[in-house]
């Protein structure tokens, strides 16, 4: 499909979105939309694979009969589908019983069966449970079948039910749709959800531009970028990782079979359930990816506190959009944890560094770690400048990019990015000063593919621009502190006209000649005039 198939798909997803949800607030009804999605998305994938498998087994029904050709099969087969089930756990790695299929549930809503609901309920609880050989519990956690917001009582709840479910179904079927594509559906509704939130967004969004540039970093070799981009990556983490949309796009910049295994965590249950299900949607097996709900800051996930170094995890690329300015409680024994104990704890009213600090531990030594910080890591002073003198002075900060202010949904200041290697090439850090480019937005400013480019480009060969971009040396930065603050190195501020005052007196003496001989001129024509002449 191409891209204006996919925004018109989008768009019409989100004015299905805009009609239904009357009384509820967006972030409620995104949980209903997004979930029919992915419920679409798992059914369409399962019926085209089961029709490969079954052949010419696999019903072929009247255009009047509404059951499922699935429906059918099973039904013609009672208690002889183990060895089908195990095939499709084997090629897709799930299964989805005929009832709980999109196209049941979409004819369960269109006649406007009041067994909706419960079917429905009783359809997230098999895709949670028994679909998957890892078990995805509380993947519709958010999503309360029995709440208010939908109506009072079961049945107005199952007629609303029906109605979205019919208005859903009925816009996609305008289109032909791709496998694939309904994840770049959900990723676009999933824009412009947190578009609609504002500040809450920065809880589970990265805008899609920013995503690209961090993607971007990371898949280019580590120690040559100007050699172009790595083949493959074993290891990827996103250790705050939203809806894993960066992800996802790391995924996509190098090509969906070039990397290992993906890990994210997050901890909001919301956020890390839209994760899961994007995973999902973009064509990623159970086995391809590791989702954690939890805290990173508290490292509670035992696959990163492995203390063996031959079992340690260790990620090609780590990239990151944490909260900015975080306020957490770091306590004694967080100062001798494996993550912070040479460098010291990021202080409780920023945990920054402390963000930074715990990806950069599960960089490998041919890494690429790229991070979204807020400018003031770049020059405050106190415990954050011990940490950034550190890591200047270990040579593992190789570029420092200012991204423009307004891009963002959930805060207008500007933020830079911050790219870091264990085992760097060049003995200086490249500034890349890009707060001047930008297109302006109605509510955001966003950056345009040339824009994206040229930051790209300056990263990879390590150009250098007037008033754009430097290579500084060690030298000069330790002269400075170690302080970051880009302006100090690459002002975009236009230079002062000089001016040569002996010039200028010259240029005022010429003046003052022409004057006199003007004026000579002047008042011989008015003695011949015979009127008085100028003094």
């Amino acid at each position: 499909m191409n891209d204006t198939m996919q925004k018109q798909l989008g768009a019409t997803l989100w004015k299905i979105a805009d009609q239904l949800r009357g009384a509820m607030n967006a972030d409620d009804f995104r949980d209903y939309m997004l979930s029919f999605l992915f419920l679409r998305y798992l059914s369409d994938n399962y019926e085209a694979a089961a029709k490969k498998e079954l052949g010419k087994d696999y019903p072929k029904l009247k255009d009047d009969d509404k059951r499922t050709p699935l429906s059918v099969w099973y039904e013609a087969n009672k208690g002889d589908t183990s060895v089908f089930e195990k095939q499709m756990r084997r090629k897709i790695h799930y299964v989805i019983r005929p009832e709980y299929l999109w196209s049941s549930i979409y004819e369960l809503a269109r006649t406007q069966s009041d067994a909706l609901l419960k079917t429905l309920q009783a359809g997230f609880k098999h895709v949670e449970n028994d679909s998957f050989e890892s078990t995805f519990q509380g993947l519709f956690s958010e999503i309360n079948l029995d709440s208010e917001k939908l109506g009072k009582g079961y049945p107005a709840r199952n007629t609303k039910l029906c109605t979205i479910v019919t208005k859903i179904a009925e816009g996609l079927s305008e289109f032909s749709i791709e496998s694939d594509i309904l994840g770049d559906a959900y990723e676009y509704l999933i824009g412009q959800f947190a578009s609609g939130s504002g500040k809450k967004a920065g809880e589970f969004y990265t805008p899609q531009q920013i995503s690209t540039i961090l993607s971007r970093i990371v898949t280019l070799d580590s120690q040559k970028p100007a050699s172009g981009k790595k083949k493959k990556l074993k290891k990827v983490l996103d250790f705050a990782c939203g809806s894993g949309s960066l992800l996802l796009n790391v995924r996509k910049q190098l090509g969906t079979n070039c990397i290992g295994q993906i890990y994210g965590q997050e901890k909001n249950i919301t956020t890390y359930n839209l994760a899961r299900m994007n995973m999902l949607l973009h064509g990623l097996k159970d086995s391809e990816f590791q989702i954690r709900h939890g805290d990173s800051l508290l490292n509670d996930w035992d696959i990163l506190n492995e203390m063996n170094p031959a079992k340690k995890l260790e990620c090609d690329a780590v990239v990151a959009n944490p909260p900015f300015s975080y306020r957490w409680e770091p306590n004694e024994a967080m100062g001798e944890d494996f993550r912070f104990k040479s460098y010291g704890l990021a202080p409780k009213s920023a945990a920054d560094f402390a963000f930074l600090l715990h990806g950069f531990h599960f960089l490998s030594d041919d890494g690429v770690m790229a991070i979204i910080l807020p400018h003031g890591v770049l020059f405050r002073g106190g415990a954050e400048e011990r940490i950034r003198t550190k890591l200047l002075k270990d040579g593992n900060i190789d570029t420092v990019i200012g991204l423009p202010a307004n891009l963002f949904f959930s805060t207008g200041i500007p933020v830079c990015i911050l790219v870091l290697k264990r085992c760097k090439k060049f003995d200086d850090v490249l500034f890349i000063n890009a707060a001047e480019l930008f297109e302006k937005g109605k509510r955001q400013n966003f950056l345009s593919d040339d824009h994206i480019d040229k930051i790209i480009d300056t990263y990879q060969y390590r150009k250098e621009e007037e008033r754009y971009s430097r290579c500084v040396s060690m030298e000069e930065i330790e002269k400075n502190e170690y302080n970051l603050n880009i302006s100090r190195y690459v002002s975009t501020a236009e230079p002062e006209e000089v001016i040569d005052i002996t010039e200028v007196n010259k240029s005022l003496a010429e003046i003052e000649k022409a004057i006199t001989k003007a004026k000579k001129t002047h008042n011989k024509f008015l003695k011949e005039l015979g009127l008085a002449e100028l003094p």
